[in-house]
């Protein structure tokens, strides 16, 4: 293919806002300074890989040479090695003074961080994975985490974090779910949109990851081809971002590494450009995934070199190049230099960039007052924050009775005098986090280094609890491997106490160090190694035995969910983070009420993926085929130690308009003995359309406190476009028909039923309308 098929054409659309000062310094710049402004430099790029295909990619040379220009960014100056936080802000702070002062142009570095669990730092609080964000359903308390995260960066001198992820899961063979938030786009939408809130109200712009289909690759494949159609793009994949964007105002978001259809995202501007830009009114900057520049060269293979790869990547809308400048450095100044790419492009990048660093303070900033000497990256209140949403992301899936362990109060005598800890997880700190938290991302690569915060494991946090129990840890087999030699002394332990609590799962890392994470993508959905062996060889001891799952995906664990030899009780936590151990185990004696639901379906096996609960009738069970895809537990499911009961669930009026809005009302009941969280889950199925609909969709969620005895009304104004699909003409509207309407603990529940009929013509959905359910509750009293 020749360079003149890829030469982009001439500026005509997306012309940025830019200030007079911001236009004002475009105009002094010579094009060597507006490329080092599109480019970031990574500082410690010799460190271990903590990107794909680091080794191959990151360039290297002489820092102070390669800034003499200038710099865009300065990549993870905090997120690659462990170093010294207050020593490494001082290094920052003189670094961007002497930009500052020994560039012609003195515009300081924008820094650029991961924060997806908590900023990428040592010594930094790590809180729960997305996937957990997902299982409590809150996103309330998801913006005070990410507000506090983004007070921890702008402590350190960090101005933008490459985090939400609001990739929608689709198949939990892809090692990246423990990123993502659920399978549910509503859900995705709205907690990743309260994330966004949040840091950027702590002045740290948020990153939506991956802009647009990258959880969709083929067998879960890290990086493989997304064979989707634009209906399914339309409806499924951009709802989050577009919330994201519209009303989380988000500043800055990066590309995916997908091709969709055959078309990289990073060299087409159907959606950099065309829907973020043109149709959402995006006007911050779109930033690069790691080499996903180069990567359209040396692995999608649509350019012939890394200046025809720059050239495409800019035309289609990437505006800054990340972690380093490989393609639009020189290989892009050969172009534009030669004519063959036009530097109008260029300019609309830098307007993006000056104007972010505008925005930011940046281009005001004198860096006269120091960095303060000491700096608090796991204060209390960070400690406070990570333990109530870890409590709120434990998930109980089945339980017996043998839960609570305790029945009266928590050191009261009332537990168990004995109690072994089995499982590769049961006294492991690393399982508790996720890929992208700083133990597993980059201490994993330098051992002997202190983990810098305190990790309390599931072992020593049920000895807490239970103080006056003799607790017996007893490993019993690794997360990964064949060696069955130690599970007879965890049958012994199992043997001799009164409860098993045998704790199996994952451990996160990258690209091949670990069983999920970045690159760890699977083909079994069965337990890694041979937990499986060890949890049933405790059962079958006849102690009662709970089996809790630390992972970053759902497992086909059907085998311990009903059954002969299944466990007396199943407790999933999805990578809780640094206070993860205390609530697993305030959840399993009771000091915690669990509340957390599955923001994933639970999968039957490897081979009904990708699955989703969003899927139509023929993507369920029926006659016309021998396979199942049935979940073993469905989405939104999770037990409590109390129980519910829903009901009366009510419409304003049983026909509304097209574009309109209802109203539905339900009352929830806690009729159990003790005080509890329900999760209230509307759902909806538009019963005929004029494309296939699903067979049940959420519409609206709120997580509802009560006493025992204690009854509320919740009401959920929906706005009918929570129905809007994309039609045969490809265009987004609501149509007229019926719809049924639910309540239940699941989606598979319909615990109380109503129904509504819209009514009129098909109403063509515009940016203008309504896109959040809003939620009222009324005053719990007793029933």
């Amino acid at each position: 293919m020749t360079d003149t098929a890829h030469r982009p054409q001439a500026l005509t659309v997306g012309e940025p806002r830019a200030s007079d000062r911001v236009a004002s310094l475009l105009a002094e710049m010579t094009l060597d300074e507006k490329l080092a402004q599109l480019v970031g430099w990574w500082v410690d790029q010799g460190a271990e890989n903590v990107a794909p295909m680091q080794g191959e990619m990151a360039t290297s040379g002489d820092y102070v040479e390669a800034t003499r220009h200038g710099l865009g960014h300065l990549t993870r100056v905090y997120g690659t090695r462990p170093v010294d936080p207050v020593e490494r802000a001082s290094w920052l702070w003189r670094e961007q003074r002497r930009l500052r002062d020994e560039t012609r142009l003195g515009i300081p570095a924008l820094v650029h961080e991961e924060c997806l669990t908590g900023l990428a730092a040592w010594q930094a609080a790590t809180f729960p994975t997305p996937l957990a964000w997902g299982a409590s359903f809150d996103p309330e308390l998801v913006e005070r985490m990410a507000r506090l995260i983004g007070g921890s960066m702008r402590d350190l001198g960090v101005h933008q974090g490459l985090a939400p992820v609001l990739d929608v899961i689709r198949d939990t063979r892809w090692g990246r779910v423990d990123e993502c938030i659920a399978e549910d786009p509503y859900v995705v939408g709205t907690i990743g949109t309260a994330y966004v809130k949040g840091l950027q109200a702590a002045g740290v712009h948020a990153t939506l990851k991956h802009f647009v289909g990258y959880s969709t690759s083929a067998a879960g494949r890290n990086h493989a081809p997304a064979q989707v159609g634009p209906r399914f793009v339309e409806d499924v994949l951009l709802p989050p971002f577009e919330m994201a964007v519209l009303d989380g105002g988000v500043r800055s978001v990066m590309n995916s590494y997908a091709e969709i259809d055959g078309v990289p995202v990073a060299g087409t501007p159907s959606y950099l450009t065309d829907v973020l830009r043109r149709r959402w009114g995006f006007d911050g900057v779109v930033v690069s995934d790691y080499f996903s520049v180069a990567f359209l060269q040396v692995m999608h293979a649509v350019a012939a070199d890394r200046g025809e790869a720059a050239a495409l990547a800019l035309e289609a809308g990437i505006d800054v190049e990340l972690p380093t400048g490989d393609a639009y450095l020189e290989p892009l100044a050969e172009r534009v230099r030669a004519g063959e790419v036009d530097e109008a492009l260029v300019d609309r990048a830098v307007l993006r960039v000056l104007a972010e660093k505008e925005e930011l303070g940046l281009l005001d900033e004198t860096f006269e007052t120091p960095p303060p000497t000491s700096i608090d990256l796991d204060s209390a209140e960070h400690r406070a924050i990570a333990r109530r949403l870890a409590d709120e992301s434990v998930v109980v899936l089945t339980n017996d009775g043998v839960l609570p362990l305790v029945r009266g109060a928590v050191g009261a005598g009332a537990g168990p005098a004995s109690v072994a800890v089995v499982g590769p997880n049961g006294d492991s700190a690393e399982a508790l986090m996720g890929c992208y938290s700083f133990v597993n991302h980059v201490l994993a690569h330098h051992p002997g280094v202190p983990l810098g915060i305190e990790l309390p494991t599931v072992a020593e946090s049920l000895r807490t609890e239970l103080s006056a129990a003799d607790v017996v840890v007893e490993a019993g087999c690794d997360v990964e491997g064949d060696d069955r030699s130690r599970i007879a002394a965890a049958v012994d332990a199992a043997r001799g106490a009164e409860v098993a609590v045998v704790v199996v799962g994952d451990r996160a890392g990258l690209f091949g160090r670990g069983t999920v994470g970045e690159g760890n993508d699977v083909e079994s959905l069965e337990l890694p190694g041979v937990q499986r062996e060890l949890v049933e060889a405790v059962v079958a001891t006849g102690t009662p035995t709970v089996m809790v799952v630390l992972s970053g995906r759902p497992y086909a664990i059907g085998w311990a969910v009903s059954g002969a030899g299944a466990p007396a009780a199943v407790v999933q936590a999805f990578f809780p983070g640094e206070e993860g151990g205390a609530a697993v185990a305030g959840v399993l004696t009771g000091s915690v009420e669990p509340s957390g639901h599955l923001p994933v379906s639970l999968p039957r096996s490897a081979g009904a993926q990708p699955f989703s609960y969003l899927h139509p009738v023929l993507g369920g069970p029926s006659e016309v085929t021998s396979a199942d895809s049935t979940p073993v537990l469905p989405f939104g499911h999770g037990l409590s130690y109390t129980s519910w009961r829903r009901s009366d669930l009510a419409v304003d009026s049983a026909e509304v308009p097209a574009g309109g809005s209802f109203v539905a009302s339900v009352t929830v009941a806690n009729t159990g003995d003790r005080p509890g969280t329900d999760l209230v889950q509307l759902y909806a199925h538009d019963v005929v359309g004029s494309v296939t609909r699903p067979v049940a969709q959420l519409l609206g969620y709120a997580r509802v406190a009560l006493d025992p005895g204690q009854e509320a009304r919740v009401s959920f104004r929906v706005p009918t476009t929570r129905l809007a699909l994309t039609d045969r003409q490809h265009r987004r509207v609501v149509e007229p028909g019926d719809v049924e309407l639910w309540v239940g603990g699941s989606c598979a529940e319909r615990e109380t039923e109503a129904a509504v009929r819209l009514t009129g013509d098909a109403y063509p959905v515009t940016l203008a309308d309504e896109r959040i359910v809003g939620v009222e509750i009324a005053t719990p009293v007793v029933s």
